[in-house]
Parts: C-alpha cells; structure tokens; sequence
C-alpha cells in the first residue's frame, strides 16, 4: 500500500485542482485533454457516467502527451479492471465497498475512495488508505466539517469534490488535511460543445493558480 500511496499523492500533488470530467462526445476528449494539460492541468478524471467514458481514457492516455487520466465514479471491481486497462493511472470512487478493496488490493492503479464521515475514513485507515475523496464535500459540511476532521484524524489527506467552486476552493486549500481539490468548473459543458478550448485553457491556467 506504500508505493501506491507515494504515486497516488504524487499524481494529487501536481495541481491544486483535479478536474472532473463528464464527456459525452468522444471527439471532445483529446482537445479537452489537451487544453487542460496546456493550462497546466495534468492529472484529469474522467468519469465513468457515460457510454464513451472508457474510450475517452483510452484516447487521452494514447494521445494526449503528459495528461495522467484517471477514472472516476467507479463503482464496482469490473469497471476498475475496465479503467485500467483504457489506461487509467488512479482511479476514483465516491464511496467503498469491500470488492472494491478487493480488487484495488490486486491492482497496480491506486484507489482514491470516498468518505464522508469518522467511521468511514477510520474503516478505510484500517485498510491502509491515507489518502481520501471527501466527498459530496460541500453538501457533507464544507471545508468547516472537513477541517473538525484534521486534529482527531491526523494523519489523512483528503481530495475534496462536490460543490467546489472557484470561490469556496481556496477554503478547502488551506486546510491542513487537503491535498487537492476536485471540480468541474474548469471545463463547463457550454465550452466544451462549442469546443472553446482556448477558454478552457485559460480557466485551467487560472485553477493552476489557486492557493490557500
């Protein structure tokens, strides 16, 4: 679990912001990859919640020089063996369950669980995770409640994701216990079906940016 800890928070250190992605056109994937990469955002989840999902991870992964694809809202063991091999380098799940222990057990790819409460994050702790998603961050109780978490529960470093934004990210980015944020607004849908990716570039570059 050592090695796979050091490469997960190596890949969760390279930006201040994850983004997270819902492709729906797989002829988007690489430009939006590459925009985002280009505005110094390397390490990019896609998410498994459309029917391209898996094919978007293999492009950009093929592709798409110095992008880090990951996979997330994976769910169970099958659609982790999937994202692997599209080439996925973590993967991310909003919550657990003991299959997906299971196979992240067995897998070389790094597991970004998620937790909400003490008793999940000590569960996961027992299992040797010491990095988390928190996650719906801002719905769970913002960065107020995962900041009550940093002294009981020291030691774990959290990704928060759900209802970050760029004027509550810097909340969560001074907390101790954070490592990276997660968010979605680095490539709205709106710029994405235009296929503005000068735009997104320029919100990727500013994402970058962010600090406590």
């Amino acid at each position: 679990m050592g090695e796979k800890t050091q490469a997960l928070i190596s890949i969760l250190k390279l930006q201040p912001v994850v983004p997270v992605l819902v492709i729906q056109d797989l002829a988007h994937a690489v430009p939006l990859a590459r925009a985002l990469v280009a505005g110094g955002l390397k390490a990019i989840e896609i998410t498994l919640r459309t029917p391209v999902a898996l094919q978007a991870i293999q492009a950009v992964a093929s592709e798409v020089e110095d992008a880090i694809p990951g996979a997330g809202t994976v769910l169970n063991a099958r659609q982790y063996r999937q994202a692997v091999e599209a080439g996925s380098q973590f993967v991310v799940s909003p919550g657990t369950t003991l299959e997906l222990l299971d196979v992240a057990r067995k897998s070389p790819v790094p597991l970004l669980p998620g937790a909400a409460t003490p008793s999940e994050v000590m569960s996961l702790r027992e299992e040797g995770y010491e990095v988390l998603k928190f996650f719906p961050a801002e719905q769970a109780g913002g960065a107020a409640y995962l900041k009550s978490l940093s002294s009981p529960l020291a030691g774990t470093l959290f990704c928060p994701t759900g209802g970050i934004t760029p004027d509550n990210a810097r909340d969560y980015l001074s907390l101790p216990n954070v490592v990276c944020v997660g968010g979605s607004w680095v490539a709205p849908a709106a710029l994405v079906e235009a296929g503005d990716w000068e735009g997104i570039t320029r919100l990727a570059t500013e994402a970058s940016r962010l600090s406590a």
